[in-house]
């Protein structure tokens, strides 16, 4: 019974992390560069955002994945 209930709250750390890096990754492809043509920022810069957003979305599914293999 306890590890049922550590498996649903696992999953739910899943979903949350899945969620928070599909939202970054829609952010770095499609609201950054549209926001930098609109503010008139440079390709490089656009670049560097966009590359922050991936990592950052990255590193919030591989913790969720790191945090489920140890329950």
């Amino acid at each position: 019974m306890n590890q049922q209930l550590v498996r649903t709250e696992v999953k739910k750390t899943n979903n949350a992390a899945l969620l928070l890096g599909t939202g970054l990754v829609v952010a770095s492809m499609i609201l950054v560069p549209a926001l930098a043509v609109r503010l008139g920022l440079g390709a490089s810069l656009t670049g560097a955002l966009r590359i922050a957003l991936m990592k950052a979305s990255s590193r919030a599914v591989c913790a969720a994945t790191d945090a489920s293999k140890a329950a």
